[in-house]
Formats: structure tokens, sequence, C-alpha cells
């Protein structure tokens, strides 16, 4: 009961925060209640009272296997580090797990049926941040948070770091067109993160969220300066609706082509397709 009011609290919250900004400060012309909106409460819903609770004890698992380790000096030696330089550190590493994390999730049929899940959302607003199966939720926490385990990070600043990284989350999905002007070469923006959700374009770019900086670093940067218009799968995906149907979809028939077929490797076929003939 207690756990079920949390989670209606923490709701009002964010929509007393976030429906406000998106009414005043609107990148798409959108109703409250949009297409799939039920269904992303319902994930919203799913996240807080049944799939949190394993995400952290996967996560105090492997940091009491990481804290077995021979890491005494490692951390020693960080820990002599000026508190500035170390915090910056961790999250540029972090930043640079959870790119290739993403990144890879957009290529890797195993880890595409699992992520997809996420890309299945019609319109972006603050609540379909939560439209995420929970098993690449449980994947993409560990491995942004991995490396600061290994740094020795106490668990409840490691929580904070969390806290603070799902409400960036929220933020970047909303309908707010916010950008943060000349501090947009370090700071992600809901623009940026928007274009990752575009159909055509999506799979290939804008894999970071806090920051550009590793997008730009590996060629994956993409900011045209304004809002796509189309969000969702490509039209060649069979998208499944509904919460327990898309939370199911990744384990049924998993040789069907929609869930091997990742956008990287719908990008090589266009590519075969328009490549001249030999003559």
């Amino acid at each position: 009961m207690i756990l079920a009011l949390n989670a209606v609290a923490f709701l009002a919250v964010l929509a007393a925060i976030f429906v406000p900004l998106e009414r005043l400060f609107p990148a798409h012309r959108q109703r409250v209640r949009r297409a799939e909106w039920g269904t992303d409460l319902l994930f919203f819903l799913g996240q807080q009272l049944l799939w949190t609770a394993p995400v952290v004890a996967v996560l105090v698992a492997v940091h009491e296997r990481v804290d077995a380790l021979p890491l005494g000096g490692l951390r020693d030696a960080i820990a002599a580090l000026p508190l500035g330089v170390q915090l910056v550190g961790a999250i540029l590493i972090s930043d640079l797990c959870i790119y290739w994390a993403h990144r890879l999730s957009h290529s890797v049929p195993l880890l595409w049926r699992f992520h997809r899940v996420h890309h299945t959302a019609p319109r972006l607003d603050w609540l379909a941040a939560y439209r995420e199966h929970p098993l690449d939720n449980v994947y993409t926490r560990l491995v942004e948070n991995l490396p600061l385990l290994v740094l020795g990070t106490p668990l409840h600043l490691l929580a904070g770091f969390m806290i603070f990284r799902g409400l960036w989350a929220v933020y970047i999905h909303s309908n707010v067109a916010w950008t943060p002007g000349r501090l947009a070469v370090l700071v992600g923006s809901s623009r940026l993160h928007h274009w990752h959700h575009e159909p055509e374009v999506g799979g290939r770019v804008n894999f970071t969220n806090l920051s550009p900086l590793m997008d730009k670093l590996f060629g994956t940067y993409h900011d045209p300066g304004r809002m796509p218009e189309r969000y969702g799968l490509a039209a060649e995906d069979d998208v499944p609706h509904g919460y327990v149907r898309q939370l199911a979809d990744p384990f049924i028939d998993p040789f069907r082509g929609s869930l091997v077929s990742t956008p990287r490797a719908r990008n090589r076929r266009s590519a075969l397709r328009l490549r001249p003939a030999r003559r």
C-alpha cells in the first residue's frame, strides 16, 4: 500500500512539473492524453511497483562482488584526486559505457528485441520516458553504474546519481522545446533525444542523453535545429500495442524478422537497394 501511494505521489510531482512546462513551451501541440498514453502510464506504474526492486537487487549484488575484487590501490588513487575531478571523470566514464551499450542495443539483435519496446512510442512526452522493457532497464542501469561501482562509489551517492539520471531521462523525452544555448556542446536536450526516436535516422544518432560529447566524438551527433515530425519505428516493423503484449513480445517467435531486423541491418539493406547495379 505504501509503495502504491509513493508511486502515485511521484507521478503527481512529475505531472505538476512537466505538464505545465509542456503547455508553456511545447515542442509539438498535442494533448496530455495523447495516443497510447495509457500504455505509458502502465509502464510507469510497472516500473515503480514491480521492476525497481529487482534492478536495485542486481546492483547491490554486483556491488558486493566488485567490492571483493583487489581494487584497493585503484580506489585509493582515485580518492586522492580532487572531488570535482572525481565527479567529472565518473560522469565521462559512465557516459562512455552507456553510449556504447545503447549503440549496441540498436545493432545487436538480442538487445534490440528488448530495446525496441522503448521506440514504439508514437509520440514523446515526459511519461513516454518510462516505456522500457524491464530487462532493457536492468541492462542500462547496470552498464551506466558499473564504472561507479568499480571506482568504489558509496551506495547512497550511487542512488543519488541514479535519481538524477532518471529525472534527466524524463526531461529529454518531454515535449518541451528548450535548448541549453551556448552549453549545447556539453549538455543534452530534448531536441537531440527526440531525433533519436525519429523512425528514419533515429537508430543511428544521438545515443547519449546527459551530454552529447560521446556522439560528437564517435560521429553520431545529429541536430538539424528543429524537432522531428514523426516518432516510433520504421514502417516495416510490426509494432505490438498494449503493456502486457510489449512485455511478452521479445520472447514470442524470436526469429520473426521484425525482432531481429535492427536499425543497423535495415540501413545496410537500404544501402544495397540504392547501390547502382554493376555493368
